[in-house]
């Protein structure tokens, strides 16, 4: 049956001139580079991102919590054991951390990173530095000069990257991402299935693109990338790049909520549009909020400072029966595997091979060990054949 099928193939492109390429099964990206670091017996791997020209650590140093769950200096004490000891050379942050976002502590978590990049020996071009600017969300209305609530404007993302340079104290951006969409109301992260009434008159991708491609031009971004976007969203700007090369740059990443519990909004669209478009995937939330740690199996008895409890809006989808149900599931494959549970959700996540590099984020020196020990465990099939069976029958519990 299957030689039937390549024969059937082999004669259609014979017959109409179309490549064999064009017709192959996709086959996601392999990593590129393995180099040998003191704390993973197996090494780091790097992959190129995207159509960039980056070459990135699978593992991502995500950045949120330094100025609020992490004083500034346990946050430069997490990024140096990540980068010197792991090979970890990405890290994530964005104008709004850290979270919760507020007035007070805004841009916290870039003085961090600065703090961080000022140290003796350290390279600015062994850092590869992404950073967010926020879409649409009225009620932030302390990070713009005038007062008014953040969108994706032309006035608006020049003046999100100067701050951002200033606060980070280097004169580039190595990746540049609108942190959310600017068409809709409601919401900034985890939206629900799409809704018409929810619409906005919103600032076009055309003023968007071409704004983004200013600096590009002037050197102060690098690449650019989108966040919690949708295969609609990527589509229409991969197009837009695609026919004006000229006006405006292509996107070369998403970085979209991803795990064990939130997979299918990836998997059912925006996984085929990225691969045909060469657009890399930047997992957040690998551990579904900790959901995934086993440590909140009971949602009744959550720790006063679980993160569920401290970002209000964001965190509840990760509470419920079948969340829980789903979690537990989940844990009881781990300690089959003879691993914890948040080995398995991040190693699960880390070996997808749509995953371009995995966004973690600690609050202590501990957790951060055993997210990036993570690495060098791989899955066996026996055990991926357990976590897809749960798959179905949670497929995506956060949307119940």
């Amino acid at each position: 049956m299957m030689l039937r099928k390549c024969n059937i193939t082999l004669a259609f492109v014979i017959n109409t001139g179309i490549s064999a390429a064009a017709l192959s099964i996709p086959t996601y990206p392999k990593p590129t580079t393995n180099k040998s670091v003191p704390g993973l017996k197996n090494g780091m791997d790097y992959m190129k991102l995207g159509s960039s020209d980056l070459e990135v650590s699978r593992v991502c140093m995500g950045t949120m919590t330094f100025g609020e769950q992490n004083t500034i200096d346990e946050g430069v004490e997490q990024l140096n054991l990540a980068f010197d000891e792991f090979g970890i050379n990405f890290l994530d942050t964005a104008e709004i951390y850290p979270v919760p976002t507020k007035a007070d502590t805004q841009g916290a978590t870039d003085r961090a990173i600065a703090k961080f990049l000022k140290q003796d020996g350290r390279k600015r071009e062994d850092v590869i530095l992404a950073t967010k600017v926020a879409g649409r969300a009225e009620f932030m209305n302390w990070l713009r000069d005038d007062g008014s609530g953040s969108e994706l404007n032309r006035k608006q993302i020049l003046e999100s990257v100067d701050k951002s340079l200033e606060r980070l104290g280097t004169d580039y951006i190595d990746l540049l991402q609108m942190h959310f969409p600017d068409r809709y109301t409601g919401g900034l992260f985890g939206q629900t299935d799409f809704d018409p009434a929810k619409l906005v008159e919103s600032n076009s991708f055309e003023e968007q693109l071409s704004t983004l491609n200013e600096l590009v031009q002037s050197g102060k971004v690098r690449n650019i990338g989108v966040s919690n976007e949708t295969p609609f969203g990527v589509c229409s700007m991969i197009e837009m790049a695609k026919q004006s090369p000229e006006l405006y740059p292509r996107i070369v990443s998403i970085q979209n909520s991803y795990s064990m519990v939130v997979r299918k909004d990836f998997e059912a669209g925006l996984a085929e549009a990225c691969h045909h478009h060469d657009v890399a995937l930047l997992p957040y939330s690998p551990l579904a909020g900790g959901l995934l740690t086993g440590k909140y199996s009971n949602p009744d008895d959550l720790p006063k400072k679980a993160r569920m409890l401290l970002f209000p809006g964001f965190m509840e989808r990760y509470l419920g029966s079948q969340n829980e149900a789903a979690g537990k599931a989940y844990a009881d494959i781990a300690h089959e595997a003879g691993i914890s549970p948040t080995q398995l959700a991040l190693s699960w996540c880390y070996h997808r091979n749509h995953v371009a590099s995995t966004i973690i984020g600690a609050t202590s020196i501990d957790q951060l060990k055993e997210d990036i020990l993570s690495y060098d465990i791989k899955l066996d099939e026996e055990t991926l054949e357990k976590i897809d069976k749960v798959y179905k029958k949670y497929t995506d519990p956060t949307k119940m």
